[in-house]
Protein backbone atom coordinates (compact mmCIF):
# COMPACT_ATOMS: atom_id res chain seq x y z
CA UNK A 1 0.00 0.00 0.00
CA UNK A 2 1.36 2.98 -0.77
CA UNK A 3 -0.28 6.70 0.36
CA UNK A 4 -1.00 9.27 -2.46
CA UNK A 5 -2.56 12.94 -2.48
CA UNK A 6 -5.58 13.24 -4.37
CA UNK A 7 -6.21 16.52 -4.25
CA UNK A 8 -9.92 16.14 -5.44
CA UNK A 9 -10.47 14.86 -2.44
CA UNK A 10 -8.48 17.37 -0.15
CA UNK A 11 -6.89 15.22 2.07
CA UNK A 12 -4.46 12.51 1.69
CA UNK A 13 -5.29 8.94 1.79
CA UNK A 14 -3.98 5.27 1.91
CA UNK A 15 -4.74 3.48 -1.35
CA UNK A 16 -4.29 0.47 -3.27
CA UNK A 17 -2.78 0.79 -6.75
CA UNK A 18 -6.12 -1.50 -8.04
CA UNK A 19 -8.36 1.35 -6.41
CA UNK A 20 -6.51 4.06 -8.82
CA UNK A 21 -7.07 1.75 -11.80
CA UNK A 22 -10.77 1.15 -10.82
CA UNK A 23 -11.45 4.87 -10.45
CA UNK A 24 -9.44 6.61 -13.67
CA UNK A 25 -11.34 3.60 -15.48
CA UNK A 26 -14.71 5.34 -13.97
CA UNK A 27 -13.19 8.77 -14.98
CA UNK A 28 -12.47 7.80 -18.40
CA UNK A 29 -16.27 6.25 -18.52
CA UNK A 30 -17.72 9.24 -17.26
CA UNK A 31 -15.53 11.78 -19.52
CA UNK A 32 -16.61 9.77 -22.35
CA UNK A 33 -20.66 10.11 -21.63
CA UNK A 34 -20.15 14.15 -20.88
CA UNK A 35 -18.20 15.51 -23.95
CA UNK A 36 -18.49 19.07 -24.46
CA UNK A 37 -18.14 19.05 -28.38
CA UNK A 38 -18.18 20.82 -31.49
CA UNK A 39 -19.55 18.86 -33.89
CA UNK A 40 -19.99 19.18 -37.75
CA UNK A 41 -21.58 17.25 -40.36
CA UNK A 42 -18.76 15.27 -42.37
CA UNK A 43 -15.50 16.05 -40.40
CA UNK A 44 -13.86 13.01 -39.19
CA UNK A 45 -10.79 14.35 -37.52
CA UNK A 46 -10.91 15.49 -34.25
CA UNK A 47 -8.65 17.11 -31.61
CA UNK A 48 -8.98 17.12 -27.43
CA UNK A 49 -7.20 18.93 -24.99
CA UNK A 50 -6.28 17.26 -21.99
CA UNK A 51 -8.99 16.33 -19.57
CA UNK A 52 -11.38 16.13 -22.71
CA UNK A 53 -13.16 18.93 -21.67
CA UNK A 54 -13.12 20.58 -25.16
CA UNK A 55 -13.46 18.42 -27.88
CA UNK A 56 -13.93 19.59 -31.82
CA UNK A 57 -13.99 18.18 -34.62
CA UNK A 58 -12.37 19.48 -38.01
CA UNK A 59 -11.77 19.87 -41.35
CA UNK A 60 -7.83 19.02 -41.16
CA UNK A 61 -5.52 18.29 -38.42
CA UNK A 62 -2.13 18.48 -39.20
CA UNK A 63 1.20 17.42 -37.99
CA UNK A 64 4.45 18.84 -38.73
CA UNK A 65 8.04 17.99 -38.64
CA UNK A 66 9.92 20.63 -40.54
CA UNK A 67 9.19 24.42 -40.56
CA UNK A 68 8.79 24.50 -44.56
CA UNK A 69 6.66 21.93 -44.28
CA UNK A 70 4.38 23.98 -41.58
CA UNK A 71 5.03 27.52 -43.80
CA UNK A 72 3.70 25.52 -47.03
CA UNK A 73 0.61 24.18 -44.93
CA UNK A 74 -0.51 27.64 -43.71
CA UNK A 75 0.37 30.01 -47.32
CA UNK A 76 -2.13 26.92 -49.11
CA UNK A 77 -4.44 26.64 -46.23
CA UNK A 78 -4.86 30.59 -45.69
CA UNK A 79 -5.28 30.47 -49.59
CA UNK A 80 -8.40 29.41 -49.33
CA UNK A 81 -10.39 31.47 -46.23
CA UNK A 82 -10.15 29.41 -43.51
CA UNK A 83 -8.52 29.61 -40.09
CA UNK A 84 -6.01 27.52 -38.52
CA UNK A 85 -4.66 27.19 -34.79
CA UNK A 86 -1.82 25.89 -33.59
CA UNK A 87 -1.84 22.97 -30.75
CA UNK A 88 0.50 22.41 -28.04
CA UNK A 89 0.41 19.79 -25.43
CA UNK A 90 -3.03 20.81 -24.92
CA UNK A 91 -3.11 21.68 -21.58
CA UNK A 92 -5.01 24.78 -21.38
CA UNK A 93 -8.39 24.99 -19.45
CA UNK A 94 -9.90 27.35 -21.87
CA UNK A 95 -10.65 26.71 -25.90
CA UNK A 96 -8.08 28.57 -27.08
CA UNK A 97 -6.87 26.03 -29.97
CA UNK A 98 -10.46 24.84 -30.43
CA UNK A 99 -11.37 25.36 -34.36
CA UNK A 100 -13.56 23.14 -36.80
CA UNK A 101 -11.15 24.20 -39.62
CA UNK A 102 -7.21 23.61 -39.34
CA UNK A 103 -5.19 22.86 -36.12
CA UNK A 104 -1.56 22.53 -36.44
CA UNK A 105 0.55 20.41 -34.35
CA UNK A 106 4.08 21.40 -34.18
CA UNK A 107 5.23 18.78 -31.51
CA UNK A 108 7.89 17.65 -34.23
CA UNK A 109 9.46 20.39 -34.20
CA UNK A 110 11.58 19.69 -31.03
CA UNK A 111 14.90 20.00 -29.56
CA UNK A 112 18.20 22.22 -28.63
CA UNK A 113 18.67 24.28 -32.07
CA UNK A 114 21.45 26.23 -30.24
CA UNK A 115 23.18 27.08 -26.88
CA UNK A 116 25.24 30.28 -26.09
CA UNK A 117 26.51 29.21 -22.33
CA UNK A 118 28.71 32.25 -22.19
CA UNK A 119 25.01 35.16 -22.55
CA UNK A 120 23.44 31.96 -21.54
CA UNK A 121 20.78 31.60 -23.87
CA UNK A 122 19.75 29.35 -26.01
CA UNK A 123 17.01 28.66 -29.37
CA UNK A 124 14.58 26.36 -29.33
CA UNK A 125 12.52 24.23 -30.83
CA UNK A 126 8.71 25.59 -29.88
CA UNK A 127 7.26 22.02 -30.04
CA UNK A 128 9.68 21.23 -27.60
CA UNK A 129 8.15 20.07 -24.17
CA UNK A 130 9.75 21.63 -20.64
CA UNK A 131 9.80 18.00 -19.64
CA UNK A 132 12.54 17.50 -22.41
CA UNK A 133 14.32 20.47 -22.35
CA UNK A 134 15.38 19.94 -18.31
CA UNK A 135 18.25 17.45 -19.24
CA UNK A 136 19.11 19.19 -22.10
CA UNK A 137 19.78 22.19 -20.78
CA UNK A 138 21.66 20.66 -17.78
CA UNK A 139 23.94 19.14 -19.71
CA UNK A 140 25.15 22.47 -21.09
CA UNK A 141 25.27 23.70 -17.60
CA UNK A 142 21.63 25.55 -18.43
CA UNK A 143 18.02 25.96 -16.95
CA UNK A 144 14.99 27.43 -17.13
CA UNK A 145 14.71 30.66 -15.01
CA UNK A 146 11.55 29.44 -13.81
CA UNK A 147 8.86 27.25 -14.90
CA UNK A 148 5.42 25.95 -13.57
CA UNK A 149 4.58 23.29 -11.93
CA UNK A 150 3.79 20.90 -14.76
CA UNK A 151 6.08 19.80 -17.63
CA UNK A 152 4.36 18.42 -20.06
CA UNK A 153 3.49 21.78 -21.91
CA UNK A 154 4.97 22.77 -24.99
CA UNK A 155 7.24 26.15 -25.26
CA UNK A 156 5.30 27.37 -28.20
CA UNK A 157 2.52 26.92 -25.69
CA UNK A 158 3.46 28.14 -22.14
CA UNK A 159 4.49 31.32 -23.74
CA UNK A 160 1.41 31.61 -25.55
CA UNK A 161 -0.06 32.04 -22.14
CA UNK A 162 1.26 33.48 -20.11
CA UNK A 163 2.25 30.21 -17.68
CA UNK A 164 4.54 30.76 -14.80
CA UNK A 165 5.45 29.10 -11.48
CA UNK A 166 5.95 30.93 -8.38
CA UNK A 167 8.68 33.60 -6.35
CA UNK A 168 7.77 37.53 -6.07
CA UNK A 169 11.18 38.34 -8.29
CA UNK A 170 10.63 35.13 -10.76
CA UNK A 171 8.93 36.82 -13.90
CA UNK A 172 6.77 34.22 -16.18
CA UNK A 173 8.13 32.17 -18.34
CA UNK A 174 7.38 34.35 -21.66
CA UNK A 175 9.41 37.21 -19.64
CA UNK A 176 12.30 34.90 -20.31
CA UNK A 177 11.71 35.12 -24.05
CA UNK A 178 14.93 36.89 -26.15
CA UNK A 179 13.58 36.41 -29.08
CA UNK A 180 11.22 34.51 -31.16
CA UNK A 181 10.98 33.00 -34.83
CA UNK A 182 7.35 32.79 -36.51
CA UNK A 183 5.58 31.71 -39.66
CA UNK A 184 3.19 34.88 -41.11
CA UNK A 185 -0.09 34.31 -42.60
CA UNK A 186 1.07 34.20 -46.06
CA UNK A 187 3.78 31.40 -44.92
CA UNK A 188 6.38 33.87 -44.83
CA UNK A 189 9.23 33.61 -41.86
CA UNK A 190 10.11 36.64 -39.61
CA UNK A 191 12.12 36.88 -36.71
CA UNK A 192 11.39 39.45 -34.33
CA UNK A 193 13.12 40.62 -30.60
CA UNK A 194 13.11 44.30 -28.28
CA UNK A 195 15.73 45.15 -31.30
CA UNK A 196 13.70 43.50 -34.33
CA UNK A 197 10.34 44.06 -34.70
CA UNK A 198 9.53 45.03 -31.81
CA UNK A 199 5.90 45.86 -31.78
CA UNK A 200 5.38 42.48 -33.44
CA UNK A 201 7.84 40.94 -30.36
CA UNK A 202 5.32 42.52 -28.14
CA UNK A 203 2.65 40.70 -29.49
CA UNK A 204 4.30 37.33 -30.26
CA UNK A 205 5.79 36.54 -26.59
CA UNK A 206 2.26 36.23 -25.31
CA UNK A 207 0.18 35.71 -28.34
CA UNK A 208 -2.38 33.48 -27.46
CA UNK A 209 -1.26 31.58 -30.75
CA UNK A 210 -3.36 34.49 -32.92
CA UNK A 211 -0.48 35.81 -34.61
CA UNK A 212 1.44 33.11 -36.41
CA UNK A 213 2.99 29.58 -36.28
CA UNK A 214 5.66 29.95 -33.73
CA UNK A 215 8.73 27.70 -34.33
CA UNK A 216 11.60 28.47 -32.72
CA UNK A 217 12.21 30.68 -29.31
CA UNK A 218 15.31 32.48 -27.30
CA UNK A 219 15.48 31.68 -23.92
CA UNK A 220 17.34 33.59 -21.33
CA UNK A 221 18.45 30.97 -18.78
CA UNK A 222 19.98 30.82 -15.70
CA UNK A 223 22.92 28.47 -14.27
CA UNK A 224 21.78 24.80 -13.64
CA UNK A 225 21.43 24.32 -9.62
CA UNK A 226 20.46 22.44 -6.90
CA UNK A 227 17.26 23.33 -4.99
CA UNK A 228 15.34 22.07 -1.73
CA UNK A 229 11.45 21.81 -1.72
CA UNK A 230 10.40 21.93 1.66
CA UNK A 231 6.27 20.99 2.14
CA UNK A 232 4.84 22.40 5.46
CA UNK A 233 1.56 21.39 6.68
CA UNK A 234 -0.31 24.40 8.50
CA UNK A 235 -3.70 25.62 9.39
CA UNK A 236 -5.00 28.46 7.71
CA UNK A 237 -4.90 30.75 10.34
CA UNK A 238 -1.41 30.01 11.09
CA UNK A 239 -0.65 30.51 7.43
CA UNK A 240 -2.87 33.45 6.69
CA UNK A 241 -0.84 36.29 8.70
CA UNK A 242 2.38 34.59 8.09
CA UNK A 243 2.02 35.38 4.10
CA UNK A 244 4.34 38.25 3.23
CA UNK A 245 7.07 37.23 5.67
CA UNK A 246 7.02 33.51 3.63
CA UNK A 247 7.03 35.21 0.30
CA UNK A 248 9.87 37.63 1.64
CA UNK A 249 11.93 35.02 3.38
CA UNK A 250 11.77 32.27 0.10
CA UNK A 251 13.14 32.11 -3.51
CA UNK A 252 9.60 30.18 -4.38
CA UNK A 253 6.61 29.92 -2.37
CA UNK A 254 3.32 28.68 -2.38
CA UNK A 255 0.33 27.57 -0.72
CA UNK A 256 -2.64 25.13 -1.56
CA UNK A 257 -5.75 25.65 0.72
CA UNK A 258 -8.63 22.39 0.85
CA UNK A 259 -11.44 23.74 2.07
CA UNK A 260 -12.87 20.26 3.59
CA UNK A 261 -10.99 20.92 6.75
CA UNK A 262 -9.69 24.29 6.78
CA UNK A 263 -5.85 23.35 6.42
CA UNK A 264 -3.09 24.42 3.70
CA UNK A 265 -0.09 22.63 2.84
CA UNK A 266 2.70 25.60 2.40
CA UNK A 267 5.74 24.93 -0.20
CA UNK A 268 9.19 26.68 -0.23
CA UNK A 269 11.79 26.03 -2.62
CA UNK A 270 15.58 26.97 -2.28
CA UNK A 271 18.55 26.93 -3.64
CA UNK A 272 21.02 24.15 -1.70
CA UNK A 273 24.57 23.84 -1.32
CA UNK A 274 24.24 19.92 -0.42
CA UNK A 275 24.24 17.80 -3.77
CA UNK A 276 21.10 16.01 -5.51
CA UNK A 277 19.68 13.53 -3.31
CA UNK A 278 18.27 10.17 -5.40
CA UNK A 279 16.27 8.37 -5.70
CA UNK A 280 14.35 11.35 -5.45
CA UNK A 281 11.64 12.12 -2.50
CA UNK A 282 8.03 12.59 -2.71
CA UNK A 283 6.33 15.87 -3.60
CA UNK A 284 7.28 17.96 -0.68
CA UNK A 285 11.05 16.65 0.42
CA UNK A 286 12.46 16.89 -3.00
CA UNK A 287 16.42 17.92 -4.11
CA UNK A 288 17.89 17.84 -7.03
CA UNK A 289 18.26 20.05 -9.86
CA UNK A 290 15.57 22.38 -10.82
CA UNK A 291 13.84 20.45 -14.01
CA UNK A 292 13.32 18.00 -11.21
CA UNK A 293 12.07 19.36 -8.33
CA UNK A 294 9.65 22.23 -9.58
CA UNK A 295 7.09 20.08 -12.08
CA UNK A 296 4.59 17.72 -10.27
CA UNK A 297 2.57 15.23 -11.81
CA UNK A 298 -1.10 16.40 -11.97
CA UNK A 299 -2.98 13.31 -13.48
CA UNK A 300 -6.22 13.94 -12.21
CA UNK A 301 -8.78 15.23 -14.88
CA UNK A 302 -10.23 18.75 -13.54
CA UNK A 303 -10.89 22.62 -15.03
CA UNK A 304 -9.23 25.50 -13.12
CA UNK A 305 -9.93 29.54 -12.87
CA UNK A 306 -6.91 31.70 -12.29
CA UNK A 307 -6.52 35.23 -11.74
CA UNK A 308 -3.83 37.46 -10.91
CA UNK A 309 -4.56 40.57 -8.82
CA UNK A 310 -1.93 43.49 -7.38
CA UNK A 311 0.37 41.52 -4.79
CA UNK A 312 -0.85 43.97 -2.06
CA UNK A 313 -4.56 42.77 -2.32
CA UNK A 314 -3.60 39.16 -2.38
CA UNK A 315 -4.57 37.59 1.25
CA UNK A 316 -7.55 40.03 1.12
CA UNK A 317 -8.32 38.90 -1.94
CA UNK A 318 -7.64 35.26 -0.78
CA UNK A 319 -9.67 35.47 2.90
CA UNK A 320 -12.90 36.41 0.60
CA UNK A 321 -12.40 33.37 -1.75
CA UNK A 322 -12.50 31.27 1.09
CA UNK A 323 -15.48 32.97 2.99
CA UNK A 324 -17.77 32.41 -0.40
CA UNK A 325 -16.49 28.76 -0.62
CA UNK A 326 -17.42 28.00 3.11
CA UNK A 327 -20.69 30.21 2.93
CA UNK A 328 -22.09 29.31 -0.68
CA UNK A 329 -20.22 26.32 -1.82
CA UNK A 330 -19.28 23.87 0.53
CA UNK A 331 -19.25 20.93 -1.62
CA UNK A 332 -15.81 22.02 -3.00
CA UNK A 333 -13.66 19.71 -2.36
CA UNK A 334 -10.55 20.69 -4.52
CA UNK A 335 -7.68 22.55 -3.66
CA UNK A 336 -7.16 26.58 -4.12
CA UNK A 337 -3.31 27.96 -4.83
CA UNK A 338 -1.51 30.71 -4.21
CA UNK A 339 1.19 32.01 -5.87
CA UNK A 340 3.44 34.84 -7.06
CA UNK A 341 5.17 36.36 -9.82
CA UNK A 342 7.38 39.34 -11.04
CA UNK A 343 6.06 42.27 -12.72
CA UNK A 344 6.73 42.67 -16.56
CA UNK A 345 6.09 44.78 -19.44
CA UNK A 346 4.36 42.27 -21.48
CA UNK A 347 1.28 43.60 -23.61
CA UNK A 348 -0.92 40.98 -22.47
CA UNK A 349 0.70 39.17 -19.03
CA UNK A 350 -1.37 39.12 -15.96
CA UNK A 351 1.89 40.46 -14.30
CA UNK A 352 2.27 43.37 -16.57
CA UNK A 353 3.43 46.94 -14.70
CA UNK A 354 2.74 45.20 -11.38
CA UNK A 355 4.14 42.55 -8.73
CA UNK A 356 1.03 40.08 -9.24
CA UNK A 357 -0.61 37.12 -6.93
CA UNK A 358 -2.19 34.59 -8.79
CA UNK A 359 -5.26 32.59 -7.42
CA UNK A 360 -6.26 29.20 -8.52
CA UNK A 361 -9.51 27.25 -8.36
CA UNK A 362 -10.23 24.27 -9.59
CA UNK A 363 -12.90 21.47 -9.77
CA UNK A 364 -13.31 17.94 -10.91
CA UNK A 365 -13.99 17.88 -14.95
CA UNK A 366 -17.51 15.82 -14.64
CA UNK A 367 -19.14 18.59 -12.73
CA UNK A 368 -20.48 21.90 -13.69
CA UNK A 369 -17.94 24.73 -12.23
CA UNK A 370 -19.55 27.15 -13.38
CA UNK A 371 -21.57 28.96 -10.62
CA UNK A 372 -18.78 28.56 -8.64
CA UNK A 373 -16.52 29.87 -10.85
CA UNK A 374 -18.25 32.91 -11.78
CA UNK A 375 -18.83 33.92 -8.21
CA UNK A 376 -15.16 33.46 -7.77
CA UNK A 377 -14.44 35.43 -10.86
CA UNK A 378 -17.13 38.32 -9.66
CA UNK A 379 -14.50 38.59 -6.46
CA UNK A 380 -11.53 38.65 -8.36
CA UNK A 381 -12.37 41.19 -10.84
CA UNK A 382 -13.03 43.40 -7.61
CA UNK A 383 -9.57 43.67 -6.87
CA UNK A 384 -8.46 43.97 -10.69
CA UNK A 385 -7.81 40.96 -11.66
CA UNK A 386 -6.59 39.37 -14.77
CA UNK A 387 -7.27 35.74 -16.27
CA UNK A 388 -4.94 33.62 -16.97
CA UNK A 389 -5.11 33.17 -20.75
CA UNK A 390 -5.23 29.31 -20.96
CA UNK A 391 -7.82 28.73 -17.85
CA UNK A 392 -11.44 29.46 -17.90
CA UNK A 393 -12.69 33.04 -17.40
CA UNK A 394 -16.49 34.60 -18.73
CA UNK A 395 -14.88 38.30 -19.72
CA UNK A 396 -15.72 40.02 -22.67
CA UNK A 397 -13.83 42.28 -24.58
CA UNK A 398 -14.95 44.99 -23.41
CA UNK A 399 -14.02 44.10 -20.04
CA UNK A 400 -10.45 43.02 -21.50
CA UNK A 401 -10.11 46.68 -22.74
CA UNK A 402 -10.77 47.51 -19.38
CA UNK A 403 -7.85 45.32 -17.42
CA UNK A 404 -5.17 45.64 -20.14
CA UNK A 405 -3.71 49.25 -20.87
CA UNK A 406 -2.12 48.02 -24.58
CA UNK A 407 -5.21 45.93 -25.48
CA UNK A 408 -5.97 48.07 -28.26
CA UNK A 409 -2.33 48.66 -29.59
CA UNK A 410 -2.15 44.30 -29.14
CA UNK A 411 -4.94 43.45 -31.38
CA UNK A 412 -3.48 46.61 -34.16
CA UNK A 413 -0.55 44.78 -34.34
CA UNK A 414 -1.86 41.37 -34.30
CA UNK A 415 -4.00 42.95 -37.31
CA UNK A 416 -1.37 44.73 -38.97
CA UNK A 417 0.20 41.13 -39.27
CA UNK A 418 -2.70 38.86 -39.66
CA UNK A 419 -5.33 41.44 -41.71
CA UNK A 420 -7.77 38.35 -42.62
CA UNK A 421 -7.86 36.58 -38.94
CA UNK A 422 -6.06 33.21 -40.30
CA UNK A 423 -4.86 32.99 -36.75
CA UNK A 424 -8.46 33.95 -35.03
CA UNK A 425 -10.87 31.06 -33.57
CA UNK A 426 -13.97 31.82 -32.97
CA UNK A 427 -13.24 32.08 -29.23
CA UNK A 428 -10.68 34.89 -29.72
CA UNK A 429 -12.61 36.44 -32.48
CA UNK A 430 -15.20 37.08 -30.07
CA UNK A 431 -12.29 38.94 -27.93
CA UNK A 432 -11.86 41.39 -30.77
CA UNK A 433 -12.31 45.24 -29.61
CA UNK A 434 -15.65 46.70 -31.23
Amino acid sequence: MTLSVTANWGCVRARKPDDDKAELKSRADDLARRKTRKIAKGKYMQWNNWSGRHRVELDSLRFVRREEDAAAFVAEYAATGKTIRVAGSGHSHAPVVVNEEAILDVSGLSGLVSVDQDTKTAWMRAGSTIYSLGIQLHEHGLALRNQGDIDRQQVGGVIATGTHGTGRNLKNISGSVKGVKLILADGSFVNCSAEENADLFQVARLSVGSVGVITQVEMVLNPSRVLQESGVPMSYDEVAPRIPELIENNERWEFFWFPRNDQTVTKSINPSDEPPSYPLAEEGGRRAFSFEVLPNHRSVPHTEMEYSIPAESGPECFARIRELIHSKFPEVQWPVEYRTIAEDDIWLSMAFGRPTVSISVHQDVRLDEEPYYRACEEIFLSYGGRPHWGKVHYLSADQFAAIYPHWGDWWRVRDQYDQNGVFLNEHFRSLRPA
